[in-house]
This record gives structure tokens, sequence and C-alpha cells, in this order.
């Protein structure tokens, strides 16, 4: 059985660990914030003191961390500690150049990395129903199938590095694009004297049904907007996106008008703000709130 050791407990790191553990691998676990090992530690893994000594102790390191530059500190932190042929699996949103940039670092100390970026939300993380898109060579990804089947659903192999990355950046995007939108609509069925709850179920039954409209929509009308993801976190995903649309001759409008729109927010709330809160502009700005009763302050 291999031993696959975890470094980057946020939320979604969590909950992807925990879902190694209950599939039976042999996992141990770090993060800065040694309070965040505890859930996984009652699970059966092991608390590693530092990053090095985790990527010592196991045979393949897998990385969820906030920033291209957290990945790269911690990267050249554990190579080299890690064993030869080892594989370093990183689930962090990352830029095409970054990946194939670290990916050359990993290989000239005897590691091969595969990006293994994650969509779908983190309340599906913690269910092993996250949607997978994994960039690398086949065989790594034929290596570690187990274990993306331990903490996903559906699961693409998407090319070799720096694929994956791309398809992220595109999900993303979209996701933000749509929260714009249902924050849009469900203002003009509020001022239009609409109930809440039966517009977001009309919406949600019609040719303008989103997934982000059913989930983050429903976060909106309760008020919590709490999502587990931060604008900042949104703005780094649409800062790759449009530089995608540079590089490759497409343009974005809309992505570009959504960056605006999280930039605004991003001054009105703060960045650590949660990234559902670009409705609460509209709400602010139109002194209207998008409450309505039934809808869950978190999703499962």
């Amino acid at each position: 059985m291999m031993h696959y050791g975890y470094i980057g407990l946020g939320n979604l790191g969590a909950n992807c660990a925990a879902c190694l553990l209950r599939a039976g691998l042999r996992v141990t676990v770090f993060d800065l914030d040694a309070g965040l090992a505890q859930r996984l530690v009652d699970m059966g893994a092991v608390l590693a003191p530092s990053a090095e000594g985790l990527a010592g102790s196991v045979d393949h390191v897998i990385t969820c961390l906030p920033s291209p530059a957290v990945s790269e500190a911690v990267l050249r932190a554990i190579l080299p500690a890690m064993r030869p042929g080892a594989t370093w699996l990183e689930m962090s949103t990352l830029g095409r150049e970054d990946v194939l940039r670290l990916g050359a670092v990993a290989q000239a100390a005897g590691v091969r990395m595969m990006e293994l970026p994650v969509t779908g939300g983190v309340h599906l993380a913690a269910t092993g129903k996250i949607t997978m898109l994994a960039g690398g060579a086949r065989d790594l990804f034929d290596l570690h199938l187990p274990a993306l089947q331990a903490m996903g659903d559906q699961i693409f192999h998407m090319g070799p590095l720096g694929s994956a990355s791309i398809i992220k950046v595109i999900t993303n995007m979209l996701a933000f694009i749509h929260l714009k939108a249902t924050s849009e609509a469900l203002m003009l069925a509020k001022r239009g004297g609409l109930d809440l709850a039966q517009a977001h179920a009309a919406i949600a039954a019609s040719s303008g049904n989103s997934f982000v409209h059913e989930t983050e929509g429903a976060l909106i009308l309760n008020g919590s907007y709490d999502v587990a993801f931060n604008v900042d976190l949104a703005l780094k995903d649409l800062g790759f996106a449009l530089g995608f649309g540079r590089e490759f001759g497409v343009p974005l409008d809309l992505a570009a008008a959504t960056e605006q729109t999280y930039v605004a927010a991003k001054a009105a709330y703060g960045g650590h703000a949660q990234s559902p809160m670009i409705a609460k502009l509209l709400e602010d700005l139109l002194g209207t709130d998008l409450r309505a009763p039934g809808f869950p302050a978190r999703l499962e």
C-alpha cells in the first residue's frame, strides 16, 4: 500500500486527506497550523513535525496550497528529502507556466509531477465527490488512480503537464461569470416583486439554470455567502483566465467584466471575503437584500 503525505490542510486539503484515510490508505499530514490536523490524526493519520520530515517518510507527496509562491517554497523545501522516483501531486490552482517550470524543478531532483486541480466545491470534497482534473504522464495517472478515486467522483486525465491548469481555469472562470449572472438575476426577481424562493426554484427548473445558481445562489439567499472560497482566490483565477486569453488570442469580455466586479468586491469587503459577496455589491448599491427563508448557510 502506497504511503501518501498531504501538505496543506485548509478547507479543501483536509477534506481530501480525510477521503484518503476513509479509503484505508496510509497518510501522513502537515500544516503550519497544527490544529488543522487534529481531525485527521483522530482518523488515523500521522502528524509530521515539518514538511521536510513528512517528505522523507512517505512514498509520494500531495500539496494543496494557497498560491504559486507558496507551492514553490514548499516544493523547494521538500525536494531534498523526497525519495527517488517519488511523485509530487499538486492540487493547488497554478498557472500553466508555473506548472511546467516547477515540474522541471522537480524532475531535476528525480521527482515526477502530476498536477491535480479540482472543481465542484469544498462540500463535494467532503464526501469524495469532487471532480479531479489530472495533468501529467499517463503511467503516473494510472499509478495514482486508486488515490484519485478515493478523493473524487469524476476523474479526467486531461493530457500532459499544463493541460489540467488550462481546464481548471476555464471551469473557475465560468463559475465566477455564472455567479455574477445569478446575482443580477436574483436582484431582478426581487425588484420585480417576485418571491425569491419561488424565483430560485423556477430558474433552477429552466434553461437559465446553472450549478452555481443552485448552490451559491442558495448561499446568497441565506445571507451567509459562505462557500469557503474567497475574493482573492477568485481574482487569482480570473487573472490566469485573462492571461490565457491574451496568450491564445481569445477575447474574454465576460471574464474581464467579472474580474472588475471582484476588484470592486475586494475594495468593499476585503480579499478574504467570501466570493459570492459580489451579490452584496448589488444589495448595498440598491439598498435591497436578497434574503429568503429555507436556504442553507453552508453547502453539504
